[in-house]
């Protein structure tokens, strides 16, 4: 399993607030909007006072979650209206920040925040984001995350076991009761998505010790090895109503490639790049067009879209007119309506005053962009 120094790359975490506290900073996206690929129309989604605001998750209202830093010390989850009109806090489970992954077409929320005594636990809102209930842990575990949501409830995420291994889950509609979903053979998987038939997908320890994306049958059963683009490392994080399953891999020669599979996961397809070596898919619609982040030939990263059924890969700045200095670094998700949601890079000194907003929450997007943040082991 890849590491950056001693720690293992799903050990690294975001601590957004803890960081302000610390003085720690980091120079990664600060910007989000809302991309109209049929009216070019560009929406900034601002924040909730305190600057800056992440992206993640968007449903065919054009309603998008995600974090922000607040007035106060701390990075909340927040909600918009229809078309990314408006930001509204949503709140904790009674600690220091939230923030939220993936919404569904009822406004149900789900997302991970942090208890009153620093837990991290996911959390479900009713229909139209009303209220944040918790979901709970495995039977002894502390912590757990959830990433995806599906239109009847069904949450996808990963909590800690009573031995301190993260493992995937799903629950029932509306978040009620937590599957575990096992392993590929290993000691540990993560779930970053889940469909309305309930296949879930993310990434597992083999027995072998690699990790490799999977995907399960409907209603989270039977997980199947995706296998990899040639390298020992995959990982799944979204899929769409037929099955296509989205994410990166690495090759043999250690690129780090975004990758497509046909219906119900089969095949896994290189997308490539523009110009550089890497690049890392995180969302996919029901056309199969996807959207996420490319290495370009200077080396930078720009957020790309692809056509239907992941042909064409096409920097997704050259498609709208954005404001001066706005680079979009990265796209996080895309519904049925042509909508993306994308970061921006702030240009230094801009980019000091974010301050770890990031995703304070371990493991909710760590894996899709491998920078440097503030770590810690678990």
């Amino acid at each position: 399993m890849k590491t950056i120094g001693n720690l293992r790359i799903h050990d690294i975490v975001l601590i957004a607030t803890l960081g302000i506290g610390l003085g720690f900073v980091t120079p990664s996206s600060a910007g989000a909007y809302l991309i109209d690929l049929n009216s070019r129309k560009v929406t900034e989604l601002g924040s909730l006072g305190g600057g800056y605001s992440q992206a993640h998750g968007i449903n065919a209202d054009g309603q998008v979650v995600g974090n922000s830093n607040t007035a106060a010390t701390g990075a909340h989850a927040f909600i918009t209206g229809t078309n990314g009109v408006g930001m509204t806090d949503l709140g904790t489970l009674g600690g220091i920040g939230s923030a939220a992954s993936g919404i569904n077409a009822t406004g149900q929320v789900v997302g991970t925040s942090y208890t009153v005594d620093y837990q991290q636990r996911a959390f479900i809102t009713g229909p139209n984001s009303a209220g944040m209930i918790e979901l709970g842990t495995f039977g002894g575990g502390n912590n757990s995350w959830a990433t995806g949501i599906n239109d009847v409830g069904q949450v996808a995420g990963y909590a800690d076991t009573a031995a301190g291994r993260d493992h995937a889950f799903i629950t029932g509609p509306n978040g009620v009761g937590m599957t575990d979903l096992g392993t590929l053979g290993g000691d540990r998987s993560w779930a970053y998505g889940v469909n309305d038939a309930a296949q879930v997908v993310g990434s597992s320890i083999t027995a072998s010790g690699a990790e490799h994306a999977f995907i399960t049958t409907p209603d989270g059963g039977g997980m199947t090895d995706l296998g990899t683009l040639g390298g020992d490392i995959s990982q799944a994080n979204g899929i769409n109503t037929a099955g296509q399953v989205v994410g990166f891999s690495y090759t043999a020669g250690s690129e780090e490639r975004a990758f497509i599979t046909g219906p119900n996961g089969v095949g896994m397809t290189d997308l490539g790049t523009l110009g550089g070596n890497n690049g890392v898919a995180a969302g996919i619609n029901d056309a199969g067009q996807v959207v996420g982040e490319f290495e370009t030939a200077a080396g930078e990263y720009h957020a790309f879209i692809t056509g239907p059924n992941g042909v064409g890969m096409t920097d997704l700045n050259t498609l709208v007119s954005l404001p001066a200095e706005v680079i979009l670094t990265e796209a996080t998700a895309i519904n049925n309506m042509g909508q993306v949601i994308a970061l921006s890079a702030v240009p230094e000194p801009q980019s000091y005053a974010l301050m770890l907003i990031g995703l304070l929450l371990a493991g909710l997007m760590a894996r899709r962009k491998q920078k440097t943040y503030l770590l810690y082991s678990r």
